[in-house]
């Protein structure tokens, strides 16, 4: 699962991919015009808490792959390049210009969050609408040639999304069935991901929240997420060395939590993912599963074997352990679950997988 960092140029988009992945792209790749990767851990409160409690030998946090795409611009846009590049895509991170600097120029001579990011959002829609005409002109050929059902099924489908895309509406709200699912599957249709718009402030701009209260309002009918980000505050706070240092100069500024850490817990929402940990003296680790995954299919995650020889989880809610303080108490008190092969397993899940040898 793959998220990719999108936007115009001089948005600070970089940058946030250098905080969330710590890797600095190379010259060669910056110059390459293709997506430069890169691995984000999650952060997650959740396991710095169950680390602190278990104090294990082995420490691993969940990752995700993290893309940064070329920059949008009419050239690009033309091309058509970028689109195959979102298309390969399993969600979308939009780097949205907030922040007023002089020195650094803006594509469209001034900063304007609104116009950029309804620029950004037409051009999706309008790429999914050409591609749907251009493909239904050639199946209006084949089906005056032949009358194949199959073409006329796909005729029906197609229009069925041009319907909903004239309307201004992506396709990841359109309502689709398996077989309507199965017959597009194959189709570069980008506005059918997820999206997240991430506004860059400037450090004066933080405790402001007019801007991003709005448009998650606005956004959040057509299933957006919006929050803000100072990428500039945020690498202040990464060049820090200790993490004393981090919280002093983060209180200075009102901030409880670095909000890259808080980032990276979004963009996994935005990919349509949960987490569960796995816990003990040896090793606390934070695994990643689709959210709706039964107990084996979590199983999965861990190891593919696990999941073949699958007899039941253990299952401990993290509210519950960190209320409890101990798993021998979860136990007495009835909170200790054993669960089958049905149970769908919830965000924070602590688990523990029984299996056949």
């Amino acid at each position: 699962m793959k998220i990719g960092l999108i936007g115009l140029p001089q948005v600070g988009k970089k940058t946030l991919f250098e905080l969330l992945t710590n890797h600095k792209p190379s010259e060669k790749e910056l110059v390459s015009g293709k997506p430069i990767k890169g691995v984000a851990e999650i952060k997650d409160p959740r396991y710095d808490k169950l680390v602190g409690m278990y104090k294990p030998k082995k420490e691993v946090r969940a990752r995700i792959d993290v893309e940064c795409l070329p920059k949008l611009e009419k050239d690009t846009i033309a091309k058509g390049e970028i689109f195959t590049d979102i298309n390969e895509l399993d969600a979308i991170c939009h780097v949205v210009r907030v922040f007023k600097d002089d020195s650094v120029y803006h594509a469209d001579g001034s900063v304007d969050p609104k116009r950029d990011i309804d620029f950004v959002n037409s051009e999706l829609l309008l790429h999914d609408l050409i591609f749907i005409e251009k493909r239904m002109e050639r199946l209006d050929q084949k089906i005056k040639q032949t009358r194949e059902e199959a073409s006329i099924k796909e005729r029906e489908v197609l229009l069925k999304l041009k319907t909903h895309l004239d309307k201004t509406l992506p396709l990841r709200l359109l309502s689709l069935s398996q077989d309507e699912k199965k017959l597009i599957t194959s189709y570069p249709f980008v506005t059918l991901k997820e999206m997240v718009i991430v506004l860059n402030v400037s450090e004066n701009e933080l405790s402001q929240t007019a801007l991003a209260d709005r448009l998650k309002a606005e956004f959040a009918p057509i299933r957006i997420e919006v929050m803000q980000v100072s990428a500039k505050v945020e690498a202040e706070i990464a060049g820090l060395e200790s993490e004393d240092e981090k919280r002093e100069f983060m209180g200075s500024l009102g901030i409880e939590e670095s909000a890259v850490s808080v980032l990276t817990r979004v963009l996994i929402k935005a990919l349509s993912l949960i987490s569960f940990f796995t816990v003990g003296e040896d090793e606390v680790r934070q695994w990643l599963v689709r959210r709706g995954s039964n107990a084996p299919e979590a199983a999965g995650a861990i190891h593919s074997d696990l999941q073949k020889c699958f007899i039941r989880a253990e299952v401990m809610k993290y509210d519950d352990l960190v209320a409890l303080g101990a798993e021998e108490k979860l136990k007495a008190a009835g909170k200790f679950y054993l669960k089958g092969k049905d149970y769908i397993v919830e965000d924070g899940d602590i688990v523990n997988i029984r299996f056949s040898v």
